[in-house]
């Protein structure tokens, strides 16, 4: 290998650890922004959170067909979406704390944060190439949501079973994205990258609350 190939490949690796490297900083501030929608929860009237729930749902639908016909979306889309995912987790972040404290909403924070930088440092540093867990994981979503309609009539037997399932499917997502997308992702695609990887986090830890909250009770 001659020094320009040489210098080449040394800017072609700069270039993708610096796009990972800002999805990361971009995730951080989504999660910074969402934890101000939940304190911005506490002063929305209780009517209007099923609203903000459809509008959570309809712009996650909205960035999957943007996806799909591989168009973009910006930065404001991404960290609109983060605030208002924020503001509807209010009232779940209220019972918990009702419930064990905000220790409990601490800790259940503290152990998802760890468990996904974990998880990111071994996907992005290992060899291996989490892509084949894709229909495994799809599949896996499937049944959690199976479980979870089940355990409504079940009571609290299946809760504990749903809540350990959740975390391994949500832990699972986490390797397969950042297998993903530690290659390097085009500038554009960050913003929807972000909602991907925010998505992990907050679903990771909702099943991590849960489960400390059920050993509370």
């Amino acid at each position: 290998m001659d020094f320009e190939q040489n210098q080449s490949v040394v800017s072609y690796e700069r270039e993708y650890n610096a796009s990972f490297h800002k999805l990361l900083k971009m995730l951080t501030l989504s999660i910074l922004i969402s934890f101000i929608g939940t304190l911005a929860g506490i002063a929305v009237p209780p009517v209007l959170f099923m609203p903000l729930i459809i509008v959570e749902f309809v712009m996650l639908i909205s960035a999957i067909f943007v996806r799909r016909r591989k168009k973009a979306i910006g930065y404001g889309f991404t960290f609109g979406f983060c605030f208002i995912s924020g503001i509807t987790l209010y009232p779940t972040i209220a019972y918990y704390a009702s419930v064990g404290g905000f220790t409990l909403v601490n800790t259940a924070f503290l152990i998802t944060t760890a468990m996904f930088a974990g998880l990111t440092a071994y996907a992005y540093w290992s060899k291996k190439d989490f892509s084949f867990l894709g229909g495994f994981l799809f599949m896996g979503l499937i049944a959690l949501v199976g479980f979870s309609i089940i355990g409504m009539f079940t009571g609290s037997f299946a809760g504990p079973i749903i809540c350990v399932f959740g975390t391994l499917i949500f832990s699972g997502y986490i390797l397969f994205d950042i297998s993903r997308m530690k290659h390097g992702l085009a500038d554009e695609d960050i913003p929807r990258a972000v909602i991907t990887l925010y998505l992990d986090f907050l679903n990771l830890f909702l099943y991590v609350l849960r489960l400390l909250g059920l050993s509370r009770d």
